[in-house]
């Protein structure tokens, strides 16, 4: 079994209408909900886009160069979907997919796939200029489906984030929900980042694992973590 479906096929089954992630930008005052079906969904076209465009598979490596997002959380599904292996380093991976500021960087790492770029535009807006070869993430995830089935089992040995298997991921993140007190029936609140396995780990993977429901701010404004928590309803705090 894929990653992706360790963590979302028992969430699928019990709550698929209640929302999963709740992303709040203060920067830019966006909100976006996200139920399971509806991140299943975005998962399953970002799966798809990554194998039949970029040929991505089990044991493939994929870095991930993006903030803690909505758009990231279908990336990283997506990609282990496939069976991919994220990794920190550009220059470990066969692909790279980064936010536009990072398209020069992950570029200068030569990845023997590609790169693909991500606007992360609340509106489904691309990426303008891109250099020739970098694919517009935008332009092209809205053009596959929202059902995703591998071509082949994905064992749970493979690897999946950094040293750990797909087996070995979802026991950490298991393990870090009991050890932050996550349950099925809470809604976190977390403004913390996922630039390390760790970060990961504990800001959006104990969350799934346990089928809790998650409320992401970036760029925070802290006079209003309180009264958002109230709104939102939430029972924990990252």
């Amino acid at each position: 079994m894929t990653l992706t479906a360790a963590l979302l096929d028992p969430i699928l089954a019990s709550t698929p209408a209640r929302p999963l992630i709740t992303f709040y930008d203060d920067a830019t005052g966006e909100r976006i909900e996200l139920s399971g079906v509806t991140t299943a969904n975005w998962a399953a076209k970002t799966a798809n886009m990554l194998r039949d465009e970029c040929d991505v598979e089990t044991g493939t490596t994929v870095a991930v160069m993006l903030p803690a997002h909505w758009q990231t959380a279908a990336v990283l599904l997506g990609a282990w979907w496939c069976g991919a292996h994220v990794v920190a380093e550009p220059a470990d991976a066969e692909w790279v997919l980064c936010d536009a500021d990072r398209v020069d960087l992950a570029l200068t790492a030569a990845p023997a796939g590609g790169v693909v770029a991500l606007s992360l535009d609340a509106f489904g807006r691309g990426v303008s200029g891109l250099p020739d070869g970098v694919i517009d993430y935008a332009t092209e995830v809205r053009r596959h489906g929202d059902d995703f089935v591998p071509w082949e089992p994905v064992p749970d040995t493979a690897s999946a984030l950094g040293d750990l298997s797909i087996a070995d991921t979802l026991a950490a993140a298991r393990r870090r929900a009991g050890e932050l007190d996550i349950a099925p029936t809470d809604r976190v609140l977390s403004m913390a980042e996922w630039s390390s396995v760790d970060g990961l780990v504990d800001g959006l993977l104990s969350v799934l694992a346990v089928g809790a429901s998650l409320v992401q701010c970036r760029n925070p404004d802290m006079g209003k973590v309180i009264s958002r928590a109230a709104a939102e309803k939430c029972t924990r705090r990252l």
